[in-house]
């Protein structure tokens, strides 16, 4: 049996992509400053003059915002005149020049508001000599929640909750809650308008659409209040979303609230978007190591959407055909595959994407020997769990057996991490730093 040794090789692969996607990395490999020159170079292609700045402020929001803070301080030092970012509890860094600020993530919390509050000020005080650096990673949206039009923080995080659990993409998630904000949807590059600003991105979403990372405060928002109004139907949430968020929606949709910035406004004029790295830089290095462990490594996609058991389903029998009949790639093979699917909650358990994925597989390769599978979130971070996400080994169900679990009950209770907590299937990691979505992994000998 080669459980150990299987389960030690699929974390180290899952290390290698979150250690290529670093938001620190990602800084520090894509910016370069002239301390003489006063120029700062990002991809080697955009570069700006800082000596035309009064000021530059660094203000951000994410999971992984401070690392991409602590690289920005060692790249810009005291050029730095003082700034704030947020991030989720327990992922903060002592930084010197740039305050740091936890909040509430998935659900946004009060601490969040007052975070969103103090953004909104900083952004206010720039003017047209200052210059705005704007640091983007996965989570921005419920850590700087900033309700428009007088509504609630309670009825914003009960929308959220319906929205979360409904089945809604994220995609789809961001549009509502651009359109309940003050900051997301190019609100804050409004705000910060007409100071320069550069949005610095580690990519969290599917295509890396700049509009939705984040919910896009920086990007032009093609979206609308109609929009948002016909997802939350969609997803039968309208009857049931606070009466004052609905009636705000109605308002915006009737023109009686201004529209989020579109593409040719003004605010845009003196905003650079950047992305520095996403789901697709973490698989390659993945590849890469697995390579050069001796395995045959294929990349199925970056992109992967959709239900959650339905990929992967899609996901096992890949590893069964490979086991079987050694196509697409031959064995010893690693197949990779990223993404973000989306977990439909019926039951009342306790889970997340990832470890769901990974029990859905379990069940799907029931009885296949020699292959296994790590999905995980990049950023350490799975649901409202302690958990990554969860191993699905040779012997998980043999374990479960044993303990008298049955498998296919946990996954209609969608009670993934108290199956996988027993037989020592939950992938723990604390907080990586990295968000670039999920990686998920199989391993067939």
């Amino acid at each position: 049996m080669r459980t150990g040794a299987d389960k030690a090789i699929l974390q180290e692969l899952f290390y290698a992509a979150v250690e290529a996607a670093s938001p620190y990395s990602a800084v520090r490999n894509n910016l370069r400053f002239s301390a003489s020159s006063k120029k700062l170079t990002i991809k080697k292609q955009i570069s700006l003059d800082l000596r035309p700045y009064r000021r530059i402020f660094v203000i951000g929001a994410g999971k992984g915002v401070c690392p991409m803070a602590k690289a920005v301080e060692e790249i810009l030092g005291e050029s730095i005149t003082g700034g704030l970012v947020v991030t989720r509890y327990g992922h903060s860094l002592t930084l010197k020049r740039i305050e740091v600020l936890e909040a509430g993530h998935p659900i946004p919390d009060a601490s969040g508001v007052a975070a969103a509050e103090r953004i909104i000020k900083i952004a206010e005080r720039a003017g047209e000599d200052d210059l705005v650096i704007f640091l983007l990673t996965g989570g921005a949206s419920a850590l700087v929640p900033s309700p428009a039009g007088g509504i609630s923080l309670t009825d914003k995080q009960k929308v959220t909750r319906l929205l979360v659990n409904s089945g809604a993409t994220i995609d789809e998630i961001n549009v509502v809650r651009k359109h309940l904000s003050r900051i997301k949807g190019g609100r804050l590059a409004e705000t910060a308008f007409p100071a320069k600003v550069l949005t610095l991105i580690v990519s969290d979403v599917v295509g890396s659409d700049m509009s939705s990372i984040g919910s896009g405060p920086t990007a032009p928002d093609p979206t609308t209040f109609k929009g948002a109004l016909k997802i939350l139907k969609r997803y039968a949430i309208y009857s049931r979303a606070p009466r004052d968020i609905t009636a705000f929606l109605r308002k915006g949709a009737k023109g009686a609230v201004v529209e989020t910035p579109k593409p040719g406004h003004r605010a845009f004029e003196r905003c650079v978007n950047v992305i520095l790295t996403d789901n697709a830089t973490a698989l390659a290095a993945a590849k890469k190591k697995g390579a050069s462990l001796g395995l045959k490594t294929l990349i199925l996609s970056s992109t992967i959407t959709g239900n959650t058991r339905e990929a992967a389903g899609f996901f096992a029998s890949i590893l069964k055909e490979i086991k079987g009949s050694g196509n697409p790639v031959s064995r010893p093979a690693c197949v990779l595959m990223g993404g973000e699917t989306t977990l439909k909650v019926t039951g009342r358990g306790k889970g997340g994407r990832n470890q769901e994925f990974a029990l859905a597989c379990a069940i799907t390769l029931a009885g296949a020997t020699g292959v296994s599978v790590l999905a995980a979130g990049t950023d350490g971070t799975d649901g409202p769990t302690v958990a990554a996400g969860a191993f699905s080994m040779p012997d998980t169900l043999k374990k479960a057996q044993a303990l008298g679990l049955d498998p296919e009950k946990y996954l209609v209770a969608n009670d993934s991490y108290n199956f996988f907590k027993p037989v020592n299937g939950l992938f723990i990691t604390g907080p990586t730093g990295a968000n670039v979505m999920d990686v998920m992994i199989g391993l067939v000998r």
